[in-house]
């Protein structure tokens, strides 16, 4: 069967409620803290969109440099019927992968897993009227709680692209690795974006450019709690900070209060204060070295089979497969 159809596993108001879940806890705690997943709205989107045209935010340029080369040689040694892309957004970097697959003649069915219904919709489109014969299966759900994969269609490829693994926590890393491992069947690949360890000035520009895209993305957060939970923040009254944790190996993003300021979210019936000089943790964006990558892959299950970088050494693209046991 060809054509879109789209498998709703997140109930209609489940962003609103977990915004304000999230907005409860993450405001309320010490350090302030909230998920980065809360930038995407309209706007914020928008914003990114801009941010990967930047000369300074080099990820997407390298991912693209190392799927154009490599696409043909992903696809042949997987032999995918089915690919799989977590957070496809617009699925623009997948028609590589599409194209490849289609190439070589094994491409049948692409499954996007996002958030975003209307983005779902509007890529799957799309894709079904440049690629004839293409069934998509679009899954409505958040990959950091639940996959729901639709069976059948294997071999399958399931593309994680963007170095978004490196916005979760170590051991959200963990949990999450280990149950895309549980859904993977014989035969099946993980293709996983990951953005590596590199000079601290590179990295911190990217994430706090010159013209100051970033840091209206940043703040762009605080509009959404404004229009989503009746918060009263002023955005012009945080600063835009990008730090590298060296121990960490990560660049933390943040907003830092420019004065002693108590803001209100009016759905949440809550207060909240901000000393001068405190910040709201926005993002964690974790680098990588190969060896992390292969020893975190290992842990949930996952043996690295191949691994490719951009010709300067920025990203890297590794392939892995299901373990039958942690001894294989």
């Amino acid at each position: 069967m060809t054509g879109y159809r789209l498998t709703r596993l997140l109930p209609a108001d489940h962003l609103h409620h977990a915004l304000r879940a999230d907005a409860r806890s993450g405001l309320g705690g010490q350090p302030k803290r909230l998920p980065p997943k809360w930038f995407y709205d309209a706007r914020g989107s928008e914003l990114f969109e801009e941010i990967t045209r930047l000369p300074e935010y080099y990820p997407t340029r390298a991912e693209r440099e190392i799927l154009t080369a490599r696409a043909g040689e992903i696809a042949a040694v997987t032999g995918a019927r089915t690919l799989v892309e977590l957070g496809s957004g617009s699925s623009e970097k997948t028609r590589l992968l599409l194209d490849a697959l289609r190439d070589q003649g094994t491409l049948e069915r692409y499954v996007p897993v996002d958030v975003s219904e209307s983005a779902l919709e509007s890529a799957g489109k799309a894709l079904i009227a440049e690629y004839p014969g293409l069934e998509v299966s679009a899954v409505l759900s958040d990959f950091t709680t639940g996959l729901g994969l639709p069976e059948g269609g294997g071999p399958r490829l399931v593309a994680f692209l963007g170095g978004t693994l490196g916005n979760l926590l170590p051991a959200e890393r963990a949990a999450f690795l280990s149950g895309l491992r549980a859904q993977l069947l014989p035969g099946d690949a993980l293709l996983l974006g990951t953005d590596l360890v590199k000079d601290p000035e590179v990295l911190v520009a990217a994430y706090d450019d010159a013209a100051g895209v970033t840091a209206a993305f940043n703040r762009n957060v605080l509009t959404v709690l404004n229009r989503e939970l009746d918060a009263d923040f002023y955005p012009e009254q945080f600063a835009h900070v990008a730090l590298w944790d060296a121990e960490q190996e990560w660049i933390e993003m943040r907003l830092r209060a420019l004065r002693p300021q108590s803001v209100k979210v009016a759905e949440l019936g809550l207060a909240v204060h901000f000393e001068e000089g405190e910040e709201l943790y926005t993002e964690v964006s974790a680098k990588f070295r190969r060896e992390r990558v292969e020893r975190e892959l290992f842990a949930a299950g996952l043996r690295l089979s191949d691994w490719w970088t951009d010709e300067e050494g920025r990203f890297g693209l590794s392939l892995s497969r299901p373990m039958a046991d942690a001894s294989d």
